[in-house]
């Protein structure tokens, strides 16, 4: 993936998500509608970071997740929604944010389904997940969906937690173990020697920096082209060593 085009422009907020604490929007935009994460949310750019980076590196893999693409929120738009908070969110994310294909007629997987997903995507979902260190794939909150029988990943604002605090990471941090008991398809882990072997090498050091090439300068701090390097390195010392 190469850098996300600003393409779309919102026209009107037509509902709002009240699960969860970031409120995303569905949002009428000049290319059709868009599931939108707001830049002014309480947890700021950072998520957004994270689901540019982790759905590139989930779709060099082979998994599904939503299409992503930068929104432009302008001043003053529309709201069907006539909640106070829900405008001073809106007033404070215009500009750049992220929009997701909405997934027509998908539905969240429910607890009975957890354990009859096929073994192989299992596994490769939790090594993606233990990569990338997602806190947010466990059987409360197992952030996948189905539609016409296909597995779709959602929601990683929650992976790549060592860029909340860079001056705190140091070169062990990469190296830390994944809590793969708690996740949702632990009982896949047997899997894992193998689906890293098979796709540790699709996620060469270039993958990575055209995964991170994609997130806008602005959501990378005084020094974009540094920062950018420290997820690669990060990012490919934990392929190398440190994913479990």
């Amino acid at each position: 993936m190469t850098a996300l085009s600003a393409g779309p422009v919102v026209t009107r907020v037509v509902s709002r998500e009240r699960k969860g604490s970031s409120s995303p929007v569905v949002a009428d935009t000049t290319e059709g509608q868009w599931f939108l994460k707001l830049s002014g949310a309480s947890q700021g750019v950072l998520p957004l970071v994270a689901e540019i980076i982790v759905g590139a590196l989930a779709e060099a893999i082979g998994l599904h997740v939503p299409a992503r693409t930068l929104v432009a929120l302008p001043a003053g738009v529309a709201s069907d929604d006539p909640n106070d908070e829900l405008r001073d969110l809106l007033d404070a994310s215009v500009g750049c944010n992220l929009g997701f294909e909405l997934l027509v007629n998908a539905r969240d997987l429910t607890p009975p389904e957890f354990a009859r997903v096929e073994v192989t995507t299992a596994a490769r979902v939790l090594w993606l997940d233990a990569v990338v260190q997602n806190l947010d794939r466990t059987i409360h909150n197992p952030n996948l969906m189905i539609r016409r029988g296909t597995i779709w990943c959602i929601d990683h604002g929650a992976c790549l937690p060592f860029h909340h605090d860079w001056g705190a990471v140091t070169e062990q941090m990469p190296h830390r173990p994944y809590d793969v008991p708690s996740h949702l398809f632990a009982w896949a882990a047997d899997l894992l020697p193998d689906v890293h072997a098979q796709y540790a090498p699709a996620l060469s050091r270039e993958v990575l920096r055209e995964a991170v090439a994609a997130v806008p300068d602005a959501w990378l701090g005084s020094d974009p082209a540094r920062r950018r390097e420290g997820y690669v390195a990060f990012l490919f010392k934990r392929l190398h060593g440190g994913w479990r």
